[in-house]
């Protein structure tokens, strides 16, 4: 005897309703029938639009205008720490440029003295009969020592200030006296008792000097033909 059972399913009823589909859901239709918490909902008429629109745009300039502050602040900011690099940058190489100043000064003393025993022992060794001697043998030898200072100096960017015969500059000349000449113009430097210094474009210090000045009764003086 035949089976007469639906072996793909629950035997159906005469008439009865077909049994749902299984096959996939439109998922455009529940998509559209759910909308996020933050969505504004639509407006109602022109009006409303239009003045949403307006707000909208109003909040666009605002926020335009607070990235371009904080745009503007941010250029501002960073020019500033540029500006302090550099600043940073030159002091550093400043102060290495002059880092060997004050040993500088300490040997300007030195040389000072040097200078002292020089003119000291060419003077005795004048009177001696001249420097064929022992005395004019030490001279030589202080000589050379004073010129090694010398070079010695130069390297590291001292320079010596020109000062016998020329004019008067208060800004490197340090006048100690003033003499009457009829042979100078006034403010002439006729006489250096200490020489003066720089290093580099700093003063180390001013040459102290005798100045002269216009003798009384004497008319001024100017160009000669």
């Amino acid at each position: 005897m035949r089976d007469h059972r639906d072996h793909g399913g629950p035997p159906r009823e005469p008439g009865g309703p077909a049994p749902a589909s299984a096959g996939p859901r439109n998922p455009g239709h529940d998509a559209a029938a759910v909308r996020p918490d933050d969505a504004p909902p639509a407006p109602r008429s022109l009006d409303e639009a239009v003045a949403r629109m307006a707000r909208l745009e109003a909040e666009l300039v605002e926020a335009q205008a607070a990235a371009a502050a904080t745009q503007d602040q941010f250029l501002r900011e960073r020019a500033e720490l540029e500006n302090y690099k550099r600043r940073m940058q030159k002091d550093k190489a400043e102060s290495l440029r002059y880092a060997t100043e004050p040993v500088l000064r300490d040997l300007i003393g030195v040389i000072d003295n040097l200078e002292r025993a020089i003119k000291a022992a060419r003077e005795e060794a004048a009177r001696e009969g001249g420097p064929s001697g022992p005395l004019g043998a030490l001279l030589t030898g202080v000589e050379m020592v004073l010129s090694q200072f010398a070079d010695v100096l130069s390297r590291h960017g001292v320079s010596r200030i020109a000062a016998r015969h020329e004019p008067f500059d208060p800004a490197h000349h340090e006048a100690l006296a003033q003499v009457e000449s009829h042979e100078h113009p006034a403010g002439t430097v006729v006489e250096e008792h200490a020489a003066g210094y720089r290093l580099h474009d700093r003063l180390l210090r001013p040459a102290q000097v005798t100045v002269t000045r216009t003798p009384p009764g004497s008319p001024p003086s100017g160009p000669r033909n």
